[in-house]
């Protein structure tokens, strides 16, 4: 009676050792068969906060070059491609008017200083006195314009960029003789986006890169922000001033301005944790709950793509758990196998 009890017990044991070698088996099927996944936890990080524009680079400012009056042209001085001084002579015209003028004036002068020490003699009136001083002032306006558009200077520093005339033709006043630009600094007008107006501050830093010099960055800033917002673009004009002391640059380039308006604290994830809705543009990440290992969709708004990196604007918070791969045959509400 004993051995047979022995044996029933024996065969219980077996039977129940078999249902649990069955049973962790089939757990472990299960386990097997739950798609494998990997796992990232969603983290701020610094980042700046920027936003690139096309645009064309200018001459810092254009001044034309050309006497109020037709004249003959007696000499030119500068041709095209020279630079200039401030105050350098361009080009002089005929001197007829300007050497009457001089004679005019150095006889006003000497009647200004004769009548001068008179009235300071008590030998003619006040009235007598301030007539005579008010004809060499006038005198002396007189000459110093026909000088200014006989002599031709240049008003700023810069570089010769149009010669319209040549020694001895009859300026017609048809075009100006000389076009000078100021080339250093020059500058760009960005149209920034209405929505980024807020972001725009004088003296925010911008970096320039242009298709006639690849791989180098010049470095400018906003000097003037324009008062108004276009209201058929909703952009606002930011006025960029480019130090070109090597004069590398050039007014007329193509260029890329990326304006810098600070930095700030955002979620990064990687571009290939996003899930793309096809034909909606919708996108989504897959959000784990750790307690019972699930996935659950989430429409995420993305900003700038950083690198292999997107900004989440919303839609994810700090400290979530987002699948980063794996997610080809995931649905919402799919059981994971989350792996390292």
């Amino acid at each position: 009676m004993n051995t047979i009890k022995a044996v029933a017990l024996a065969a219980a044991v077996l039977t129940l050792a078999a249902c649990g070698q069955k049973q962790t088996k089939t757990q472990d099927d299960r386990a097997f068969l739950l798609p494998n996944v990997k796992t990232i936890v969603a983290q701020k990080q610094t980042v700046s906060i920027d936003n690139s524009y096309s645009v064309t680079l200018q001459a810092y400012a254009v001044n034309n070059i050309a006497p109020q009056t037709s004249g003959r042209i007696v000499s030119i001085k500068a041709e095209i491609g020279d630079k200039v001084r401030k105050g350098q002579t361009l080009a002089e015209m005929e001197r007829t008017n300007l050497d009457q003028a001089e004679l005019q004036l150095k006889n006003a002068e000497s009647d200004y200083n004769r009548t001068k020490a008179l009235y300071e003699k008590g030998g003619v009136s006040k009235s007598d006195f301030e007539a005579v001083e008010l004809n060499y002032k006038v005198r002396q306006s007189a000459y110093k314009n026909l000088k200014d558009n006989t002599i031709l200077t240049s008003p700023l520093e810069g570089v010769v960029t149009a010669r319209n005339y040549d020694q001895g033709d009859m300026y017609s006043m048809a075009s100006p003789l000389f076009v000078v630009q100021q080339v250093n600094p020059l500058k760009a007008l960005v149209s920034v986006s209405e929505k980024d107006y807020s972001l725009l501050k004088k003296d925010a830093v911008a970096e320039i890169q242009t298709e006639a010099i690849p791989g180098k960055t010049f470095k400018g800033k906003v000097a003037r922000i324009y008062p108004t917002i276009d209201p058929a673009t909703h952009t606002i004009t930011a006025e960029v001033h480019i130090p070109n002391a090597s004069n590398e640059l050039r007014p007329g380039m193509y260029a890329y301005a990326r304006l810098i308006f600070g930095s700030a604290s955002r979620i990064l994830i990687p571009d290939l944790a996003i899930v793309k809705q096809q034909g909606s543009g919708v996108k989504t990440v897959f959000v784990l709950d750790k307690e019972d290992q699930t996935v659950s969709v989430r429409v995420v708004e993305l900003g700038r793509h950083l690198g292999d990196q997107y900004e989440v604007l919303s839609g994810l918070s700090e400290g979530e758990t987002i699948i980063s791969s794996g997610h080809g045959a995931l649905r919402n509400g799919s059981k994971v196998n989350v792996i390292e």
